[in-house]
């Protein structure tokens, strides 16, 4: 499973003790101070590294780390902080846990469709554990990968995780290392893979003892949206490296992770000879072996050389978050125009080019991005691109935290779902998504009282740009991010599953998951993909399909009753035909008559060929239905 690899700092464990590692740029001294203990003087064994071999030490033992006159500190590369960022380190055995995943070897890419969530708002108990007890309705579901929102040890007792101050810690609110470890086993045994959210472009704001230890990790020379840089490029910016990668390679095999989600990449500002993505890259291609690992980043720019290989001048990463697609359907379905969405039209003709390439912009100019924006997507498989209608962001960066299907009519929605589950690129869903839930997702944050009210100002004052919040009256009323109650009701209600429209909606996601595990289950060539506006609110989507012949997509954001398409070659595949080669899902009455070509749809309707054309009655309400076609892509 993977090539032999040692952090370079940090605890080992050993048939004898531990040794204890720390680097301490410009430090005179540093000294190991265990509970019950004499104080013990770590040696200089290169330049700015500290180590120390001490016999006796176990797994449960508790330690903090003195650099000079200094306040004693938790270790920069503790593995876990049971009693929050600011108490001792405890020594982990990361090879105690007994794994039983000796025969997984992953998703490949083209079989993702990940599932996002928060552990701590995913069930009411917010756990590890509860969360592995919830895996087999997502596997029920259809999705193949979770993807975990970061889980690295946070200031207080809940926040999203990108305020992390423990790197290579999980958060003790969530539970035990060994129960993340027992997650992510269950989760293989179920055919599951697992992918984690990592931040590498800023350090929280409070308890990220890295920065005290190891002050070269900012540098003046660049600045990020979160404050000072990390130093990736300058004096001792190799440490800095090697850390980053180092935790990387922790989580990928010391938690036998299936891939990262690396946050805003487009955030670290590197101009050495070799990127930090690309070293990353490489390391983890070089250490992790005999399974699929996918790193997948956030990035805005739309650039085709993240996505490249290494060997190609490329960064080497396996994916990128595309939210084009996001963009340019938020602004057709729900008039958003402001901000990020005044670059984006929301017409049927950009929706399709989203479909069709993986993103929008491919070197136009983009005026809130202040200039031209992305490359061709044409070097690019297009299962690279993740694409979405809800994610963590897109929902909890909203003031209120609303989704999508909040704002607009159930029927849009339903219809928008078909689209973004039969489009060729990889769908994220994010928890809750599946069953249209009701709660929203809200900005959360549990800092001290001064840090806290300057989040709570901060976050209000962010939104001062959008009309609707242009009245002081109005951010008032934005929940606040300190209140426990933000988070309470961030909540996902798992018992809203049994009850209309809610049932509807997660039976009509298992229908299209199914259709796209039979029919879209294998690497996809985007130049056999074809999506076209029909007019302002009707697109028209056609690839090939697994089981043969065309998998076409259909979709109407209008309220016609009757639609009619003019298509070539569009004898369909009857139920007969397809008799015997696969489930055929249903939703809400349809296919339990023979009829042509339907698999699933939004709502009630009926498919009927007519002298080449494919005539679609449904009821006057926005609509969307898969079909699957004799012949190829037309």
């Amino acid at each position: 499973m993977s090539v032999a690899w040692t952090p370079t700092f940090g605890t080992r464990l050993d048939a004898r003790g531990a040794t204890f590692r720390v680097c301490a740029p410009g430090a005179r001294e540093v000294r190991l101070l265990r509970e019950g203990h004499a104080a013990v003087p770590l040696a200089r064994v290169v330049e700015d590294t500290f180590e120390v071999s001490v016999p006796g030490v176990r797994a449960g033992d508790r330690y903090r780390l003195q650099r000079d006159d200094d306040p004693a500190w938790p270790d920069p590369c503790t593995r876990w902080q049971p009693d929050g960022v600011h108490g001792p380190s405890m020594v982990i055995d990361p090879d105690a846990f007994a794994w039983t995943d000796e025969g997984w070897r992953g998703v490949p890419r083209h079989a993702l469709v990940v599932y996002e969530l928060h552990v701590g708002t995913f069930t009411e108990e917010g756990t590890f554990a509860a969360a592995m007890a919830r895996l087999p309705d997502l596997v029920e579901l259809g999705v193949t990968a979770i993807e975990l929102m970061p889980v690295a040890a946070f200031p207080g007792t809940r926040n999203w995780g990108y305020d992390g101050a423990a790197l290579f810690a999980p958060s003790e609110r969530y539970g035990h290392p060994d129960d993340l470890r027992a997650l992510v086993d269950r989760a293989h045994a179920l055919g599951l893979a697992v992918l984690l959210d990592v931040v590498y472009n800023h350090l929280g704001p409070d308890g990220a003892y890295l920065a005290a230890w190891m002050p070269t990790v900012f540098t003046d020379r660049h600045t990020s949206p979160w404050g000072r840089g990390i130093n990736l490029d300058g004096p001792g910016s190799a440490q800095v490296r090697r850390l980053l990668c180092d935790n990387a390679l922790h989580w990928l095999l010391e938690y036998h992770l299936d891939g990262l989600r690396l946050d805003a990449t487009h955030a670290l500002t590197d101009a050495s000879a070799e990127h930090l993505l690309t070293q990353l890259a490489r390391e983890v291609e070089a250490h992790v072996t005999g399974r699929e690992v996918h790193l997948i980043a956030e990035d805005e720019r739309n650039l085709d050389t993240l996505l490249l290989p290494i060997a190609e001048g490329g960064h080497g990463m396996t994916g990128v978050w595309a939210d084009d697609f996001h963009h340019t359907v938020r602004r057709h379905l729900a008039g958003d125009h402001e901000a990020w969405f005044s670059d984006f039209r929301g017409s049927t003709d950009e929706i399709a080019a989203a479909v069709a390439d993986g993103w929008v912009f491919s070197g136009q100019h983009a005026v809130h991005y202040d200039g031209p924006r992305g490359t061709s997507p044409a070097r690019v498989p297009i299962e690279a691109s993740v694409i979405c209608l809800q994610n963590h962001d897109q929902v909890g960066n909203r003031a209120h935290g609303d989704r999508l299907h909040h704002q607009i009519d159930m029927a849009a929605w339903l219809a928008a779902h078909v689209l973004l589950l039969t489009a060729p690129e990889t769908p994220l869903l994010f928890m809750g998504q599946e069953w249209a839930a009701s709660t929203p997702f809200l900005f959360f944050t549990d800092h001290g009282d001064g840090l806290g009210e300057r989040v709570v100002e901060g976050r209000r004052h962010e939104f001062r740009r959008f009309s609707a919040f242009s009245a002081p009256e109005a951010r008032e009323r934005i929940p606040s991010p300190q209140a426990p109650g933000t988070w309470q009701a961030s909540r996902l209600d798992w018992r809203e599953r049994e009850r209309s429209p809610h049932a509807e909606a997660l039976a009509q996601t298992r229908a299209l998951l199914a259709i796209r595990r039979a029919h879209l289950g294998m690497v996809r060539d985007r130049t056999r993909v074809r999506c076209v506006a029909l007019n302002a609110q009707a697109l028209w989507l056609t690839q090939p399909s697994a089981l043969g012949g065309t998998l076409a997509t259909y979709v109407d954001f209008s309220g016609r009753g009757t639609r009619e398409i003019a298509v070539e070659s569009v004898q369909a595949v009857t139920d007969d035909q397809r008799r015997g080669e696969t489930p055929r899902p249903t939703l809400g009455g349809l296919g339990e008559t023979p009829r042509p070509a339907l698999l699933a749809g939004s709502m009630d309707a009926t498919v009927r060929v007519d002298a080449g054309r494919l005539i679609i009655d449904g009821p006057n309400a926005p609509l969307g239905v898969v079909l699957h076609l004799a012949g190829g892509v037309a």
